[in-house]
């Protein structure tokens, strides 16, 4: 056969079949398990006004300068399609005026998002996302249970064996600014062997020099200083607090000093999941400390922390996807036996049973479609059937059949 002329546009994908089986059982189980810790599902739009991305991405990373779908709409106004759920959450906070009560609010979303880069394995230009954020808690508690609630989603999808959590801290502001400048006295010493964009990187955001994949750049990152001998007595004290609270949440981690947020809105924790199940593309759940971002929204100082995941990539970590359910096959045979047919197929239906019928055939071609169908059972109703208000109910898996009043069904098969 010919392949078609139309495809999917370069790094997007059809969800079809166990693929769709594998997604949905991801963003259910995280919607159930970020339920009993009190999230609340939010659902932002799939674009905004470009400056909700450009403001508190930052307008030299990676992602604004060279990943973002941008465009300008017919009454000349710039969107983008969202690249990440995080931002759209601290603008609804922000314009449904919901900053000054009911904090902290917990808040679950599940959507879509679309980064233009290079697909590969994992990713894609239009992916999906699932992410927790709780903003207006400014205590290392709510850094802790954010993280335990992504690792207890992984144990309940049966991935957390094969996933490792990375911690780090920030710092606070003083922490921080002590520590850019032991970053650009170290790396300035070497800057001949930093790659063109770490060069650029090194007076503006030294951070996220640490974070660069540049062979290069990995080598001198190795041997840079770390965060902690810059740590103010309270940045420190908030670091401990977090990681006393993973460990009674039972939640194992090591601790990573080169993971990194390079913008001035993050603070205190980073952490990262990930694997090496997936290539060089391991992680796999990431999120930290922003206690800027709604600020830079327009709202009030509001201390925040959050992760997000991919759900192309936890779908991948599954041994095995949730199996199709098995229907029941409803057929009738002869024209008279239609009208109880399609009753009985309502009737299991509304009893919460999978059921199919078939639209045309002779009874051994329904069932064959049955068997290609992998139903569980057969009801199968001809004129003789009618006459005595049953059925016959036919064991796909046992091979076995027997007479059924029509009333009954439901009761047998649910």
């Amino acid at each position: 056969m010919a392949k078609p002329d139309l495809q999917p546009a370069r790094g997007t994908h059809d969800l079809i079949g166990e693929e769709f089986r594998r997604h949905r059982h991801v963003t259910e189980t995280a919607r159930r398990i970020a339920a009993l810790y009190g999230f609340e599902e939010w659902a932002t739009p799939i674009f905004e006004d470009t400056r909700v991305f450009a403001r508190t991405l930052g307008e030299t990373s990676d992602v604004v300068s060279k990943e973002m779908y941008s465009f300008e709409d017919r009454g000349g106004e710039s969107i983008t399609l969202r690249p990440e759920g995080t931002a759209g959450a601290c603008r609804a906070l922000v314009t449904n005026g919901l900053t000054q009560s009911n904090l902290p609010r917990k808040v679950f979303y599940a959507g879509p998002m679309f980064r233009y880069e290079r697909p590969q394995k994992g990713r894609y230009r239009q992916f999906h996302q699932i992410g927790c954020e709780v903003m207006g808690a400014a205590e290392p508690l709510a850094d802790a249970e954010v993280i335990a609630c992504g690792w207890h989603i992984q144990q309940e999808l049966g991935i957390g064996e094969g996933t490792v959590l990375e911690i780090n801290t920030l710092g606070d502001a003083p922490s921080r600014d002590a520590y850019r400048a032991a970053l650009v006295a170290y790396f300035r010493a070497s800057a001949d062997k930093l790659s063109e964009d770490s060069r650029a990187r090194l007076e503006k955001n030294p951070m996220r020099i640490l974070d660069s994949k540049n062979p290069g750049d990995r080598a001198l990152v190795a041997e840079a200083p770390t965060i902690e001998p810059h740590l103010t007595e309270a940045a420190a004290t908030f670091y401990a607090g977090v990681k006393r609270a993973l460990e009674r949440f039972g939640v194992p981690f090591r601790e990573n000093p080169r993971i990194v947020r390079g913008l001035d809105y993050y603070s205190h924790t980073a952490f990262e999941f990930v694997t090496e199940r997936l290539g060089a593309q391991g992680t796999v759940m990431a999120g930290g400390r922003y206690d800027g971002l709604v600020e830079e929204m327009g709202g009030p100082p509001t201390p925040s922390v959050g992760w997000a995941a991919g759900i192309e990539r936890l779908s991948m970590l599954l041994e095995t996807g949730p199996a199709a359910p098995r229907p029941v096959a409803v057929i009738a045979v002869g024209e008279a036996a239609e009208g109880a047919a399609l009753d009985a197929v309502q009737a299991l239906r509304r009893a919460g049973v999978v059921a199919e019928i078939a639209y045309k055939g002779n009874l051994k071609r329904r069932m064959e479609r049955a068997n290609r169908l992998g139903a569980r059972a057969a009801i199968i109703i001809g004129e003789e059937e009618l006459a005595g208000g049953v059925a016959q109910l036919r064991d796909l898996d046992a091979g076995t059949q027997e007479r059924v009043p029509l009333a009954e069904l439901a009761a047998r098969l649910g």
